[in-house]
Order: C-alpha cells, then structure tokens, then sequence
C-alpha cells in the first residue's frame, strides 16, 4: 500500500520513556548515556484498499552524552481487498539522534536525527529504494506537562519524490505511571499522483515498573481519506535498561 511507507517509517522511530513513541511525531531527546531501550512494536494503517503494517524491533542505545544510535527491523504485511496478501523484512532504519540545545540553557531542547531508510529486503512489501529521513525536533517539559514537535523531508534514491512531515504532541502525566497525550500531523504527497494526508491521534504510555512499559496509539485521518489511509494504529511493549 502507497500510503502505509511514510508512516509505518516516522512510526518506528523511537524515542524516550517519555516522549515520541507511541506518537508518530519525535522528541527531541536522546537516550541517557549507556542506557539502552527497545521497542517490540505492531503498527498498521486501514484504508479504502486494505491493511498494511508492520511488526517489529526497534533498539535504542545512549553511545555518548546527548546522542543515541537506533535500528529498526519491521516485518511488513500488506493485506489488499482485492489481490494476494504479501509480507517480509521490510525497510531496516538506521539513525542517530544527536541534541544540540538543553531546556535548562536555552528554554527549549532541539536535536536533529538524521535517518537511514535501507532498501526493503523483500520484493512482496516496502519501498524497493534506500532513502534518508532528515528531521528536526524541538520540545519542552515540566510541572506534568510536555511539548515538542517539528518535522523533516525524506529524499529518496534515483530522484523518487521527495515528500515532508511534521507534527506537533502535547502530553500530560496523570499519575507517576500513567502519561495521556494527543498530537496533529500532516505530510505532503509521496508521489506526484499523490495526496497530502492529515491525522490527528491520541497515546497512552503505562509504565508497569522501572524497566517495562505498554504503548498505545490510535488515531483517525482527516484530509484525502479516500487516497491515503482513514486511522493509524500502534501497541508496543517498551524495556528500558
């Protein structure tokens, strides 16, 4: 499914106990030094041709002060109303995120995370070109509540269409474990036949203890649902070390 690339892609990407997951908008905030977090996730879209989504892997790892590497390895499903089911390994991501401005200092905390989108490893789902996901995140917090959003544009191998998204997440813990949150995010068309798609959704983090943690995300589109997708959904287990 065309539309089911970009955002099964901005899905997968991990963040802190905090923030991004299980939000498709990211953070701007990197895992603690040496400390290490992974996200075993399922993810999908529903729209007017069929289901498409991925189960997968995501690992995050606090290599230096204010930077975090990530990988990614979904397995991608496509199930069209009318054709054959297909899945496989799809696009394994590869990234880092790297903060260049602290909240204390400057009011605001600002990272970049830059993304490596590898070649789907199967014929039957994903994107069969490499690209990069080139984002820019910004966020605040404090007293319960935090802010953050931004976006960026991915740019595809052998001159495919470049498309954008950015979105924006406001959150609120409602109790020590329990963290509510909603989010708007919008994205240009991935083709030239394309449309651009805006969705709304809302997550939930519950943290069972100090290393286990349960997201949710589900979420409706509001513009081209015809074209691109009508809801979004996300449930990952996060462990965090």
């Amino acid at each position: 499914m065309r539309y089911s690339f970009a955002l099964l892609a901005l899905l997968s990407i991990p963040a802190t106990a905090i923030a991004g997951p299980p939000f498709i908008t990211d953070d701007p905030v990197p895992v603690d030094l040496h400390h290490f977090e992974t996200f075993y996730y399922t993810a999908g879209s529903s729209g007017r041709d069929g289901l498409g989504g991925a189960s997968g892997i995501d690992f995050n790892y606090g290599a230096a002060r204010d930077l975090h590497i990530n990988i990614a390895v979904p397995f991608e499903y496509d199930h069209p109303r009318d054709g054959p089911a297909a899945h496989g390994i799809g696009n394994v991501e590869l990234a880092a995120k790297y903060r260049f401005l602290h909240q204390d200092g400057s009011g605001w905390d600002a990272a970049v995370y830059p993304r490596l989108i590898l070649q789907s490893a199967s014929r039957e789902v994903g994107d069969n070109r490499a690209a990069v996901f080139l984002p820019v995140w910004i966020g605040r917090a404090g007293d319960g509540w935090s802010t953050y959003g931004g976006g960026g544009c991915v740019y595809r191998q052998g001159g495919g269409a470049t498309f954008c998204q950015g979105g924006w997440v406001v959150t609120r813990d409602v109790t020590d474990r329990l963290h509510l949150g909603a989010e708007i995010v919008h994205q240009t068309p991935e083709a030239k036949d394309g449309r651009a798609a805006t969705a709304l959704g809302a997550g939930l983090t519950c943290d069972l203890n100090d290393h286990y943690h349960l997201l949710a995300y589900a979420g409706p589109h509001l513009q081209n649902i015809s074209r691109t997708a009508r809801y979004n959904w996300y449930l990952a287990l996060q462990t965090t070390f």
